[in-house]
């Protein structure tokens, strides 16, 4: 299984700046991709993303950018966009050519070093570095400042990073997603019920403080600490951008399941829906793949992920 790139016609790259504990994730779709999105919580950050409503005019997009650096980490968009333009992909506009390239920040700047964030140039190395082998994982592109389980604050939290995960329907039909796991809240394996990752009671602790019931018996968030877990998922099913769309909000139970609380007013919680081939699913069973292909990425992202910045890893 190589994640993401399983899916024919998809290729990633990932930048990461290790000094300054940022970076992103590139995913090209050369050929077109049909795409929906579904943003919840209350702190998204992002751009392009309305060509991707079905009543837009564009019908498919050629990229995507996932960054940190909050909202500066946009910049690393212009990046991918230039290097398509290069590579003569996008719209044709007489001699011009226009790619469509939406984007989403997470918020890192609170490990690390705030004054440096993903550039333009960033954006154009990773997707001159994007290739269809198996997409790295862990502290690695948007996934390399991501930490988890912040309701004590960052010092009680555990690192977080890119996971990627594929479900097959069948021997032709896969959904597959890739995930940058930056949660406020702690991670859920939903087989045992079990936090894996999250706040922990204690600086020194290796006990989890369970976010969710330390908020139930009156726990406040500590201090301002942002977040936002960014998802992709993509299939090689035929899809319109009306099903884009909804299989982008089917897959956010995968979220549900993996993350709690989810969705909160200090995340910003994205994904992105792409269609890039011609086989033929029931819509259902694509929608219940694409729920355990994002659970089961945000479970390698915290797994795979190393201790930097003075927070600790799983890896």
């Amino acid at each position: 299984m190589k994640g993401l790139t399983d899916i024919p016609g998809i290729r990633v790259g990932q930048i990461s700046d290790y000094e300054a504990i940022t970076g992103c994730t590139v995913i090209l779709t050369e050929g077109g991709a049909v795409a929906g999105v579904d943003m919840r919580g209350s702190a998204t950050g992002s751009q392009e993303t309305d060509v991707l409503n079905p009543l837009h005019i564009a019908p498919n997009i050629h990229g995507l950018c996932l960054a940190g650096g909050s909202a500066f980490g946009l910049e690393a968009a212009s990046g991918l966009r230039r290097y398509l333009e290069s590579k003569r992909i996008g719209i044709a506009f007489g001699g011009a050519i226009v790619p469509i390239v939406p984007c989403s920040i997470l918020f890192d700047l609170g490990i690390g070093r705030p004054d440096i964030r993903p550039t333009r140039e960033m954006g154009q190395a990773a997707a001159a570095a994007a290739s269809n082998d198996a997409v790295a994982e862990g502290n690695v592109g948007a996934g390399t400042g991501c930490t988890v389980g912040k309701i004590m604050g960052i010092r009680q939290a555990m690192k977080g990073g890119v996971g990627s995960f594929t479900v097959r329907l069948n021997d032709q039909v896969m959904v597959s997603a890739l995930v940058a796991v930056n949660a406020l809240g702690d991670i859920i394996d939903p087989a045992s019920g079990k936090v894996v990752a999250g706040a922990r009671k204690t600086v020194d602790s290796k006990e989890f403080a369970n976010s969710s019931e330390a908020l139930l018996k009156g726990a406040r968030l500590a201090g301002k600490v942002n977040n936002t877990t960014l998802a992709v998922v993509a299939t090689n099913a035929k899809l319109t951008k009306v099903q884009a769309t909804k299989l982008a909000q089917l897959a956010q139970c995968g979220m549900v399941r993996a993350i709690s609380p989810v969705h909160t007013n200090a995340d910003g919680d994205t994904v992105y829906a792409l269609s890039v081939g011609s086989e033929t699913a029931d819509f259902l069973a694509l929608g219940v793949a694409a729920a355990e292909a994002v659970t089961q990425a945000i479970l390698r992202g915290v797994r795979l992920a190393r201790t930097l910045g003075g927070v600790p890893g799983l890896a």
